[in-house]
């Protein structure tokens, strides 16, 4: 098979040949955005899920959904060490400058500039004593206004962001539009932050505003969220996304192929459903390493089994990898006791995912210790985005398949 002609795609954010499965998801995101251009009050979207599953190939397609609507949008990526003012005022003028050419009235565009400027520049460190940073600490967001004052610049962060978008979403009015801010890595946000997130959504969700959030993060986001807001339970619209099942991630594979004149075998795609488990990141790892290895169509069981271990050492160094170096020792004996219980009760019970969430208290068992002796441990991981806790006094792995490739490394 010519490698140069290989459709598949396994990258972090990279967008498939075939976006299989995902079908659901687009459609509700298109009656979200007809509704809120007809007035119909809508709410902000959470796309919650594992590592792999798609969540920002997905949110990248409904941002282009949004633009293809004539909606002005930005997108950022929450990181733990950033505050949310800059990444958002950044967003939020991408979002108006495509709105702009639209807007009859320039000077209602330089007046929302001139808060967004002032609100971003709120985030400037101050030097010592209170006195003004100096030149190289500042920040200047390249908006050629002067900034404002009296709005958006308080220095709380749940003010001035209600009254930010506020103010964006009255922009958005005046085109016959909306705004959307797509948030990647979602849970990465500080507590106040996320509370000043949650604060506007429901500001503007109450006045009907043409503004909405579309986030993205591991499975506990909605917990985080519903931390900062008791509220947000019933503020935010929340999709899981899940693993692919057969026919979608047989789709992942055939159709593409069949653009090439290629084919697989009815076991071959067995087998690497069986291999992939479904996860669309693994499906193209898989799909990529069997394609290269294939000597010609149609592609076989026997090609499959060819090429899976090239697949399961590029996993093991990229995907898996690079996530197990970034633990402490410590760190790495708390994940290797989840992989064995998760192994045991998933054969005890019978599953088919051997990395289901564990109790603490039986990883405490397991290690003999105290379960709050292991708390630092626990706590280091869920912020390195390596495990989450969905259940009070449960924690499973943010990767798919991590459990499974910790017990074939050596202690």
């Amino acid at each position: 098979m010519d490698p140069v002609r290989n459709p598949y795609a396994p990258g972090a954010g990279q967008r498939p040949p075939e976006l299989a499965g995902r079908g659901r998801e687009l459609d509700v995101f298109d009656v979200v955005l007809e509704r809120i251009a007809r007035g119909r009050p809508e709410r902000s979207l959470m796309l919650t899920g594992l590592r792999g599953v798609g969540k920002t190939v997905l949110l990248n397609t409904l941002r282009s959904q949004a633009i293809n609507h004539l909606w002005g949008t930005g997108k950022i990526e929450a990181r733990p060490d950033q505050s949310l003012r800059r990444p958002v005022a950044a967003a939020l003028h991408m979002a108006v400058r495509e709105l702009a050419p639209r807007h009859r009235a320039p000077d209602r565009i330089d007046a929302f500039l001139g808060v967004l400027k002032a609100f971003a520049q709120r985030a400037a460190p101050a030097g010592r004593g209170g006195a003004a940073p100096k030149l190289r600490d500042r920040w200047q967001p390249g908006i050629d206004v002067p900034a404002s004052s009296g709005r958006a610049d308080s220095g709380d962060i749940e003010i001035d962001l209600v009254e930010l978008l506020t103010d964006a979403a009255a922009v958005a009015t005046d085109v016959g539009t909306g705004i959307a801010i797509f948030i990647d890595e979602m849970q990465d946000l500080g507590p106040e932050d996320v509370s000043a997130l949650c604060a506007a959504c429901h500001e503007l969700s109450q006045l009907g505003a043409p503004l909405i959030v579309v986030g993205a993060g591991l499975p506990h986001l909605p917990a985080v969220l519903s931390a900062a807001k008791s509220y947000s339970e019933r503020l935010f619209r929340y999709q899981r996304i899940d693993r692919l099942d057969r026919i979608a991630a047989d789709q992942a594979l055939c159709a593409p192929a069949e653009r090439e004149e290629v084919e697989y075998e009815q076991k071959a795609l067995d087998l690497l459903y069986e291999k992939s488990g479904g996860y669309p990141y693994f499906v193209q790892a898989y799909g990529k390493a069997t394609w290269d290895h294939a000597p010609r169509s149609p592609i076989t069981a026997a090609d499959v089994r060819v090429a899976a271990p090239e697949a399961e050492a590029e996993l093991a160094v990229g995907f898996f990898g690079s996530r197990f170096e970034r633990a402490t020792p410590a760190e790495r004996e708390y994940m290797r006791a989840m992989a064995t219980l998760a192994l045991v009760d998933g054969e005890e019970s019978g599953r088919d995912d051997m990395d289901a969430a564990v109790p603490t208290a039986e990883i405490a068992r397991a290690l003999g210790r105290k379960p709050a002796s292991l708390s630092p441990a626990r706590d280091a991981l869920i912020k390195k985005g390596l495990i989450y806790s969905g259940e009070r006094g449960t924690v499973a792995f943010t990767v798919p398949h991590f459990g499974r490739y910790l017990r074939t490394q050596p202690a």
